[in-house]
């Protein structure tokens, strides 16, 4: 998130054939975070799951003249493209290196002015294939769009200028854009890796059913049961700290549900580690090069 109440962090520790489980903190200063994970890293692996998107529509990227997201990137640390961090307020202020709109909530804003300011035939073509609807899911929102309580435009650029780009200076490494994960584990270092908490509720069985909230903390709590369990069938050991937030329904303030979302990000990343989940059902070449993909989808 851009707003940093709403930081939060899981954190699993290999301990023999198990994982030891640590209670969700509070992210604080992310130079502070990084430089913990960094710190592991020199001599251990390290994966870190964001949940912000990792990643460009093709549609946008091919017209960017870089050669996937990764070179784009690096693009980006030279502050070659100076505006792309701006969020546009006018339509007339939208382009290929100014692509995020708009900045605010103004009257008469509209979707078809981001699809011609990107030169794209339709707002689809500003989705990633990992974010579009399918069967089974909805349709997530673009990147690039930065209105209404599902964006994650502001999360994304906020996401890509405090931890990616930092982390990449330091050598950490993008999944899928880099390899797989068995790849990028040949050597001790940083990973990094979308994620998407939400996907590992029906996972642990801990769903919110109709008139249930994830904000509310009685709901919460509701759910302990089945994270006890799934932990249990696993072999994962959950610290004290860990077990009393769960029972508490990770407490009464509204960032408990963001602590509770850290922990079921964690759940889906164990579950790859592990083995009992793919990392991905499928990762075709646009999305290596240019869209990269959410872990366990």
């Amino acid at each position: 998130s851009k707003h940093s109440r709403k930081r939060w962090a899981a954190t699993a520790r290999r301990v023999g054939s198990s994982w030891e489980v640590s209670a969700p903190e509070r992210v604080g200063l992310v130079q502070e975070f990084l430089h913990q994970a960094f710190a592991s890293a020199g001599h251990d692996r390290v994966l870190l799951g964001f949940d912000f998107p990792i990643g460009l529509p093709e549609a946008y990227g091919v017209q960017t003249g870089a050669r996937g997201f990764v070179d784009f990137l690096d693009l980006l640390r030279t502050n070659a493209w100076p505006e792309f961090f701006e969020v546009a307020q006018r339509p007339d202020q939208i382009s290929l290196r100014r692509p995020f709109y708009p900045q605010g909530a103004p009257k008469g804003v509209t979707r078809a002015a981001l699809v011609a300011g990107l030169g794209v035939s339709s707002f689809n073509e500003l989705l990633r294939a990992s974010e579009r609807a399918t069967s089974y899911r909805q349709a997530a929102c673009s990147i690039f769009w930065t209105l209404g309580g599902n964006q994650v435009g502001k999360a994304a650029l906020a996401g890509w200028q405090e931890v990616v780009i930092p982390a990449r200076r330091r050598g950490a490494r993008l999944w899928p854009f880099e390899g797989t994960l068995a790849e990028l584990a040949v050597l001790p270092g940083v990973v990094i890796a979308e994620t998407y908490p939400a996907e590992a509720y029906r996972l642990v069985g801990a769903e919110f059913s109709r008139g249930e909230s994830k904000r509310r903390m009685a709901d919460r709590c509701r759910k302990a049961e089945a994270i006890f369990a799934w932990a249990a069938a696993h072999g994962v050991r959950l610290a004290p700290g860990a077990q009393q937030a769960i029972l508490d329904g990770f407490g009464p303030l509204s960032a408990g549900e963001d602590a509770f979302d850290a922990l079921m990000g964690l759940v889906k990343m164990i579950e790859v580690a592990d083995g009992r989940r793919p990392e991905a059902t499928e990762v075709q070449d646009r999305s290596r090069a240019w869209e990269g993909w959410i872990l366990a989808r």
